[in-house]
Order: structure tokens, then sequence, then C-alpha cells
């Protein structure tokens, strides 16, 4: 994301942050897949977002007010056998120049400047839990701080997470982030359709799965943003299913929950489709319900409504849909009263979505939902799934699983589905498996 201001995100960073403190960002570490050998690394999504910087261990420390500059990063000091090895790192020099910081240090300066960038602080923004090794770093530091203080010394008196404050900036996207999950979305659809024009009996879950990787990967999206799910069978109704391993068969439906990762943020798309390319009248009768509580749900996604409010829309839909195939019964405002629908749809229509598949952001506020904002992102993922063991339905339905999900950006003149693109009526859907 080359147009992305960097730097206008840390100034606004410091200015929410109470006056006089200070703000320290780690990035992430490198992970051990097996013995000696590490998952390909990725970064912080919090450190990303402030930095843009891809490199393990590093650390953002922001000073608003500090004379010699306020954004200063430590990172690792170029070494010629790292190079060798690794690669070229980016180090101090190219960390002021590159990316805007107005001061950057070697990483193993660290435990001798930050206690003095900490001293004489109030406050300390940082999220204690997620590295504890540079939680003891912190925590070292303050206690120090604190033994040493004096009226001409003043330590910091209290530790605030820094998560409220970046969280809820995050949660708003950007122009620049808009532009690349538009891409990721459009990516991820290109997957899911080669996905759907690749089933057939006897095509395994996991050759699915290989159609969506290809895609991502031949357009730029190295990385899925969650290991994908393809359930077919009896599998639909598993709702975070990933063995991904039994052999399609005719006449069963497939669920492919799958979204790349690309330039760092995530797609979520769901669609679920007949292995022969043909939905049953009782898959199709259950789909449109599905597909008419998603309509709804995301018809409540405007400016001003509270997110409860596309939920809600969802479960009114399914519990009308799921009473008139008479899977459900009883008067629809008591069945809703007592929650009759979580047997067939027990999870929420959606999430935050951004540089985290289940991305950052608060959903209620002083125990209230809170209004929707324009530049939020969230998925609207309706369900319904009747096991293949359920004998309190009638036969015909059981082993139904269906899920259909979406990618919406709250738009100022209303919602914009971003993954509009991957068929999902039933009409779209059998033409595409059939031309």
């Amino acid at each position: 994301m080359s147009s992305v201001n960097y730097t206008a995100r840390r100034q606004r960073l410091m200015a929410a942050m109470l006056d006089n403190a200070v703000a320290l960002v780690p990035a992430a570490s490198l992970k051990i897949r097996s013995r000696d050998t590490h998952f390909r690394f990725r970064q912080d999504s919090d450190f990303w977002y402030l930095s843009g910087f891809d490199e393990p261990d590093a650390l953002i420390v922001l000073v608003p007010g500090r004379q010699h500059g306020e954004a200063i990063l430590f990172c690792a000091e170029p070494d010629p056998k790292t190079a060798l090895w690794e690669g070229e790192q980016i180090g101090p020099e190219r960390a002021v120049s590159d990316y805007g910081f107005d001061d950057a240090f070697p990483l193993d300066d660290i435990d001798d400047i930050l206690p003095g960038l900490m001293e004489g602080r109030e406050h300390v923004y940082y999220s204690v839990g997620l590295r504890s090794d540079f939680d003891q770093r912190v925590l070292s530091i303050l206690a120090h701080l604190r033994q040493h203080a004096s009226s001409l010394r003043l330590a910091p008196g209290d530790l605030i997470d820094l998560h409220r404050l970046l969280h809820e900036q995050r949660l708003i996207k950007d122009l620049a982030e808009l532009a690349v999950m538009r891409k990721a979305a459009e990516i991820t659809v290109a997957g899911h359709k080669a996905a759907m024009r690749a089933a057939a009996p006897g095509v395994y879950e996991y050759q699915l799965e290989a159609e969506l990787q290809y895609v991502f990967g031949r357009h730029g999206a190295r990385e899925q943003a969650y290991a994908p799910i393809v359930g077919s069978g009896p599998n639909t109704c598993t709702l975070h299913y990933d063995k991904n391993s039994r052999c399609l068969r005719d006449g069963e439906l497939v669920l492919i929950d799958a979204g790349c990762e690309y330039q760092m943020y995530a797609a979520d798309v769901t669609r679920t489709f007949p292995v022969s390319g043909r939905f049953s009248p009782e898959q199709r009768a259950v789909y449109n319900i599905v597909l008419q509580a998603q309509q709804a749900a995301i018809e409540q996604l405007q400016v001003g409504l509270p997110w409860q409010a596309s939920h809600d829309a969802s479960v009114r839909v399914i519990t009308e849909g799921l009473s008139e195939l008479g899977i459900l019964q009883g008067r629809v405002e008591d069945l809703i009263e007592v929650k009759a629908y979580q047997s067939f749809y027990m999870h929420r229509v959606g999430h935050w979505l951004g540089l985290d598949v289940h991305d950052v952001g608060d959903y209620q506020r002083n125990g209230n939902w809170r209004d929707l904002r324009a530049g939020m992102v969230t998925t609207v993922e309706p369900g319904i799934y009747i096991a293949a063991d359920n004998t309190s339905v009638n036969e015909c339905w059981r082993g139904i699983g269906i899920r259909i999900e979406d990618d919406v950006l709250i738009g100022e003149n209303g919602p914009e589905v971003l993954t509009q693109l991957a068929p999902k009526t039933i009409e779209e859907i059998e033409l595409w498996m059939n031309q």
C-alpha cells in the first residue's frame, strides 16, 4: 500500500492519547513451525497499521511532544551474514528515510534508550499479555523508574491498554485500506468461482481447496486469511470444519468458507452449492431462506442504525422460514423470544473485517450495541444447519447445511457489497456450474 500515510496514522493516534504519555507497539516475532523451521513471517496487525514495516521484533515508540522527534523505531541493524541467508534488512537509517519515522535506533539499544523515553511521562500506553517476553521488559523498566523517581525525575503512574484507542482507529477504514480490501474481495471471488466449477462427484474437498489456493496465489495473495472450510454432505453442518478430506457425492451440497489475505488485509466469503450443479427442492427451499435472511441483514447496515439490527433481521427471516417449512412450530414472536432458531442458526450474523479476519473494534459501548459509521466493514453470514442425525425434523431436511457470506462496507449512501460478483442466487450458481 504505497499510498498509505503511516505518519498520519501515528499522528492521529498520538492526538487521541492523554497528555504527557508514551505508547509502545512491538512487532511480531518469528514462530516455530517444527523443530528448527519457522512459519512464514506475518507482521502484527497493529504494528503494520502504524508503520508498514515488515521485519520481526521491532518496536514503535510514540512520544508526543518529544523535541527530537515523536515517532521512533527500534529495528535490526543490517548484517551481511543475515543478508546472505535471509535477504537485506531495512535498518535504522532507511526507517527514517523510507518509512517516515523521526528517529530510529538498533534493537540492541532498547534497554539503554527506552527507559529515557519513558522517564518523565505520566502514562504508558501498552497492551499487556500479547508478548510475554516484552511484557517483562516493560514492567522491569517501570519498576526501575518508579524505584528511582523523585521530584525531578517523574516515573509513569499508570499502564493503559493501547488497544482501546488504536482499535477504534482501525475500525474505520481509510481510502487506502478500502482499495486493498476491494482487491482482496476480487481475488477471493475468483477463487470461489474456480472452486464451484471444479466441483463434481468423486472430487475431494482438498481438491477444491487447491483451486482456491492456486487462484489466490496467482493473483498475488500468497496467504489465506484463515484455514479454509470446504465441507461436503454432513460436513456442511460443522461450523469450523477444516479437515477438507471427504469425497464429494452426487446430490449433496458443498459449503466453502474461504478468503485470501492480500497485502495484509482479509476477505471472508462463504458460498454453498450443489455437487451436481442442481439444487434439490429441499436444498432450494432452505437456501432461499438463508439468502433472504442475508438480504434483510444487509439492508440494515445503514449509518446510524445499531449493529444488532442486522442480526435481528436475519433471525426473523430464518425463524419465519423454518416455521413455514414446519421445522419450527409455534408463533414466530414466541419462537424468537425463546431463541428456538438457535438449534439451526447458532452464530451471529457477522463480524468486523480488516487486517484481521475477525477484526478489531468493540461491538458494544456501555452495554449498548454501537451505531454503525461509514467506513466500517463487516461480514454478513447467516446460515441454517440441519444435522444429519437430527431426528427432531423430517428426514428430507437432514444433512442440509447452508451459509452465505459476503463482505460489506457501510457507506454514507448505504451498504456496498464488496464480494457481490460471487454467484449467489440459485439461478446464478446453477448457470455458472453448468455453462
